[in-house]
């Protein structure tokens, strides 16, 4: 599933993670799901893969059996998960907006010398 809860409201996404969560239990069945929402994905999963930023390869793997349902985001241990995977992500998002900000200085430089070339004509 990708982001299939991105365009909900907060109760309705709070229920189906219950939901899903029960489903899951019964079922015992993978679910691979794609968020960009740390705390989703600890409350939710018992593994967290974290990708590079370009190429997306497998950065780091969170092993999360050890934490028992239902997992809570105010829980502690929960809590302090989110934030080890988050301080993993955030090397990959700095190379992200650098690239980002890297392009838009070079295509400003680029705008700039163009404006500069037909002002002298």
């Amino acid at each position: 599933m990708d982001e299939p809860f991105a365009a909900l409201d907060a109760q309705t996404r709070d229920h189906l993670h219950v939901e899903l969560q029960n489903i899951w239990r019964e079922t015992r069945k993978t679910i691979v799901f794609v968020t960009h929402n740390v705390r989703e994905a600890v409350t939710l999963s018992t593994r967290v893969v974290v990708f590079t930023a370009r190429p997306g390869r497998i950065k780091r793997e969170f092993d999360l059996e050890d934490l028992e349902y239902p997992r809570r985001a105010t829980e502690t241990l929960v809590a302090e998960t989110v934030s080890h995977i988050q301080a993993t992500l955030r090397d990959e998002v700095a190379k992200v907006e650098a690239g980002e900000y890297d392009r838009d200085d070079s295509s400003s430089d680029r705008r700039s010398a163009a404006v500069g070339a037909r002002s002298r004509d």
